[in-house]
């Protein structure tokens, strides 16, 4: 009987993460910003959804019917409880990607989404997976596609090698997280010896550091399976031009910024490259990129200026923090080139409701800023992860019962466990990050508690630490102060 895994770690179950690259509502101000016509999107799938838990997120808090697979049954089940909690209708399949490609039963998609995946499996798979985006895209649909890249892992690639090969030599009995533990102990070993290689390569040690912190669930379906590979963007291109797909843009708004990443020299040098795909692996050579995250689009089709204008205009956006992370504020602080109107929208979204880009262009025409430095600063934010992508209010009430049902299953099972940190908002059509404390405090005030020491005592049960715990006291501070407020703008609470 064939090994369906063709290789791929089973052992243990992957983590519970969510990914907002895969939500589609983000690929709007990335196309806006790159001249790109984008339609609505009805369909989507995921490939390789894990826990479900993206896949679960997107599909209750937005319009937008979802399928995907994973071959995991114990992913599958977790997933299809989400579903069930939030009453929302996902096709979710116990397929390989073989098997998920010859469905009969499948819709055509406006969107293809796979996270990670394409750098864990097969070529066999791969391939299976271009024979599926050729077939069941449609016209103008997207593909995004995030994977482990050239030559930003050109130097650590030795390092998993030995990792795999230490783990691959245990006694078959030991469990594939016993293994994982041995061969980082065992490079830990060898970086006491100081070998050549990792005084030639000073970022190996940095990298190890994290790694062996890292979850091993985590590490074992990242890195410890047979198919692991990273790969050059070009590579990856020819790879996607059987199914029709082009090159649209990055899903990581900071690409869209070159004066945030580059050298001036270095902006100078890619715009002498007139070839995109020339251009793109230039560019990852000149940062040294080791992840990339991109859409890929069948039939490409660019706006006019004018076109182009009005869409940004009516472009939906929602400020999830005004706190820029230090390296961005110095930055603005340093750099001339720098968008000048980032503190001006930070001021006008503080409230956090959603507003489109032409009424923030109307409230800051008095201080001297146009459309252009809005959209650049808007793209500089939403690079943090600061801002986000909105939904129109009438699209959101429609969907608020499906994410309430949803977070509420969450909520009470973060009593027990804390794998799933983030609840669906209906605003932002996807996920926010809250932790397992939040939602602990947000169960103290569904039951009607609305003093802070009683969240604190509802968490420190759920958590065993003593209700005294200086570090629960504050955290239900700054989430009264702060993460509340946030919450209920974001209708998650």
């Amino acid at each position: 009987m064939p090994d369906r895994t063709d290789g791929y770690v089973t052992a243990v179950d992957y983590t519970h993460g969510y990914y907002s690259g895969l939500n589609p509502l983000r690929a709007r101000l990335a196309f806006l910003n790159a001249g790109l016509r984008i339609g609505p999107v009805e369909t989507a799938c995921e490939l390789g959804f894990g826990q479900g838990v993206s896949i679960a997120c997107h599909a209750a808090a937005s319009p937008t019917r979802w399928h995907g697979n994973d071959f995991n049954a114990d992913h599958v089940r977790f997933a299809r409880a989400l579903a069930a909690a939030s009453g929302t209708d996902i096709g979710l399949h116990q397929d390989t990607f073989e098997e998920f490609a010859a469905r009969s039963d499948l819709p055509a998609f406006d969107y293809i989404g796979l996270h990670g995946v394409w750098s864990w499996i097969s070529d066999r798979n791969r391939a299976a997976i271009v024979a599926f985006v050729r077939r069941t895209l449609k016209p103008s649909g997207i593909v995004y596609v995030s994977y482990n890249a050239f030559p930003g892992w050109a130097s650590l690639t030795p390092i998993r090698h030995l990792l795999v090969e230490h783990a691959s030599r245990a006694e078959a009995s030991l469990g594939i997280v016993q293994r994982i533990d041995d061969a980082v102990a065992f490079f830990d070993k060898l970086l006491a010896a100081q070998p050549a290689y990792a005084q030639d390569n000073p970022q190996v040690a940095d990298w190890f550091a994290a790694l062996k912190d890292g979850d091993r669930r985590y590490l074992a379906h990242e890195y410890f399976h047979d198919h692991w590979a990273p790969m050059y963007f070009a590579e990856l291109a020819r790879w996607l031009a059987p199914a029709g797909l082009s090159y649209a843009c990055s899903a990581a708004f900071v690409e869209h910024m070159d004066v945030a990443s580059l050298s001036e020299i270095q902006c100078k040098t890619l715009l002498e490259i007139h070839d995109p795909l020339l251009r793109e692996s230039t560019r990852d050579f000149m940062v040294n990129r080791g992840f990339r995250q991109d859409y890929w689009v069948k039939q490409q089709r660019t706006l006019s200026g004018p076109q182009r204008l009005a869409a940004l205009r009516a472009e939906r956006v929602v400020l999830a923090s005004p706190e820029l992370p230090s390296k961005v504020r110095a930055f603005l602080a340093l750099n001339k080139a720098a968008p000048r109107a980032c503190g001006a929208v930070l001021e006008v979204l503080a409230d956090h409701k959603a507003r489109t880009l032409g009424e923030i262009e109307q409230a800051l025409r008095p201080k001297g800023h146009d459309l252009a430095q809005i959209v650049d600063a808007v793209v500089l934010i939403a690079s943090c992860g600061n801002l986000m992508a909105a939904q129109d209010d009438a699209v959101a009430a429609r969907l608020r019962s499906r994410t309430d049902r949803l977070n509420a299953y969450l909520i009470e099972r973060a009593r027990i466990h804390g794998d799933v940190e983030h609840l669906a908002s209906p605003v932002i059509g996807g996920g926010l990050e809250v932790g397992r404390k939040e939602q602990l405090f947000l169960s103290a005030l569904k039951q009607g508690k609305t003093r802070t020491e009683d969240w604190v005592e509802e968490a420190a049960k759920c958590l065993g630490l003593p209700i005294d715990d200086s570090g629960l006291k504050e955290a239900a501070s700054a989430f009264a102060t702060d993460t509340l407020p946030l919450l209920r703008a974001f209708q998650i609470f």
